[in-house]
């Protein structure tokens, strides 16, 4: 669990909120046909953008800005050192059942000791990355066109009720209320972009780029062992994959 995503979201709709009840009452801010014009139009112009199932599992993609768990590059790296010892060592077979903590490295090496030639694992490792990133993408998109697409039908929305307060303006006193509802929708429509969508497209698009990077590591860790590189030299081509304060601490890391 992402605990930085959750208390991001909660933290800053309770920010609202409860600057909401301080002003005032909390009824004053709910309205049925507002919230129907925002929230229903948002999806349904989201939806003519992508398709039902694209549309129906990027929320299934938006559930790993809240649970989704990165293995650090640090250890990937240790772990493809070690692995590439062993290679070197005994062979490639010996690699067999070993417990590798990451499942896109046990694919990688599963490959290599069924004795798939190297270009065939590097195409077929490289074809699951774009695939991954690809679906990944399609989530990000959808959230982004919602943080689009709310503040838009909350405009809209609150033209519809400017338009049905001018044609009753026969009763001065109802100006004003009338007035606060139709305001309403641009609030609704600012809260979902800014508060929800956004956020959580920005941690979807993070998540990917720090995932992409970990995968590319990998692929030139299984290309490294496959080739029976050195594993003090994999290791000194894996590390330029970290931050360069980082690269010290993880070549000493496997002295």
């Amino acid at each position: 669990m992402d605990i930085a995503t959750l208390l991001g979201l909660i933290g800053g709709i309770a920010v609202i909120g409860s600057s909401i009840v301080l002003g005032g009452s909390m009824g004053t801010f709910l309205n049925v046909p507002s919230i129907a014009v925002v929230v229903g139009g948002t999806f349904m112009v989201t939806l003519a953008q992508i398709s039902l199932a694209e549309f129906l599992g990027s929320f299934k993609v938006a559930g790993r800005a809240f649970k989704h768990k990165s293995v650090p590059p640090a250890e990937l790296i240790e772990e493809a050192v070690a692995l590439a010892n062993t290679a070197r060592r005994e062979g490639i077979l010996a690699l067999e059942g070993k417990e590798i903590v990451d499942p896109f490295l046990e694919s990688g090496i599963k490959l290599c000791i069924d004795g798939h030639a190297a270009e065939i694992v590097q195409k077929m490792l490289s074809k699951d990355i774009n695939l991954e990133l690809e679906r990944q993408n399609t989530g990000i998109t959808m959230f982004k066109s919602i943080g689009q697409a709310a503040p838009a039908m909350g405009m809209i929305g609150t033209l519809i009720g400017l338009v049905q307060m001018l044609a009753n303006m026969d009763d001065p006193k109802s100006i004003g209320p009338a007035m606060a509802v139709a305001l309403l929708t641009t609030l609704y429509g600012a809260v979902i972009a800014n508060a929800v969508a956004l956020p959580i497209a920005a941690k979807l698009k993070a998540i990917s780029n720090t995932e992409r990077l970990n995968k590319l590591l990998i692929l030139e860790s299984i290309s490294g062992i496959q080739d029976g590189v050195n594993p003090r030299v994999l290791q000194q081509i894996l590390t330029t994959y970290l931050p360069e304060s980082m690269r010290e601490e993880a070549l000493n890391a496997g002295k």
